[in-house]
């Protein structure tokens, strides 16, 4: 009995699996971290900073990322080599990101390596959703949503070198936005414990905040700096 050589249907199934693969690949996260960073906490540390070549910029939180993460901590990264960072492909939010997501690394740049970076490991792997131009204008939009400096300023806490407790911090972030931040501390020259990073989530789609599902590892102390800049 000769065997049938093609079997159209199982054909259909060994695609219909390739492309189930494919597209849980591409969307292998669960939600994104959306990071903001305070200037003055990266600035006052043993590495030090430097301002971009677009000089100093704002008093205010800058864009770190928007970081695809997992339900269970983890997070993709790296994930599409073939579609390196162009910025020709954001020429026209170029100016906008020079305010908005400034880079602080040395020696002095006009940001594009600290661009090149955020998109490569993680913007890459959003792609199922966002190409690269949306994965910026997105970011950008996120950041004029909730304004933390003047969340925090209304709540009386001011970058004035002042300590503040961690939970007023969070609370005030909290009332003005809906949603419980994650806040990250380093460490100043004096080995004290400063406001250094704030985390908010957002859904798979990158269309809004939600509650975090899981928050990073690590803590701060009860006690923060928040330092000027």
């Amino acid at each position: 009995m000769k065997m049938q050589s093609n079997n159209p249907l199982l054909l259909i199934k060994l695609l219909a699996l390739h492309s189930l693969l494919a597209l849980s690949a591409a969307q292998d996260f669960d939600f994104f971290y959306f990071v903001q960073q305070w200037p003055g906490s990266y600035c006052d540390t043993k590495q030090g900073c430097c301002y971009p070549s677009t000089g100093k910029p704002s008093s205010d939180f800058g864009i770190h990322g928007l970081w695809p993460n997992r339900n269970d901590g983890s997070y993709p990264s790296n994930c599409d080599s073939s579609n390196p960072f162009d910025a020709s492909k954001i020429s026209d939010l170029t100016s906008h990101m020079q305010t908005q997501w400034p880079t602080l690394a040395c020696p002095s740049n006009n940001g594009l390596t600290f661009w090149g970076h955020e998109w490569d490991k993680h913007g890459t792997c959003s792609e199922s959703v966002l190409n690269q131009h949306d994965y910026f204008a997105t970011t950008l939009s996120l950041k004029n949503e909730i304004n933390l400096l003047q969340a925090l300023r209304t709540a009386g806490i001011q970058p004035n070198g002042q300590k503040y407790s961690l939970s007023s911090i969070k609370t005030a972030i909290q009332q003005a936005s809906g949603y419980t931040p994650w806040v990250e501390c380093n460490n100043d020259l004096s080995g004290n414990s400063q406001l250094y990073q704030i985390y908010l989530c957002v859904d798979s789609s990158a269309s809004g905040f939600i509650e975090c599902p899981v928050f990073p590892k690590g803590s701060c102390g009860s006690s923060i700096e928040f330092p000027s800049f």
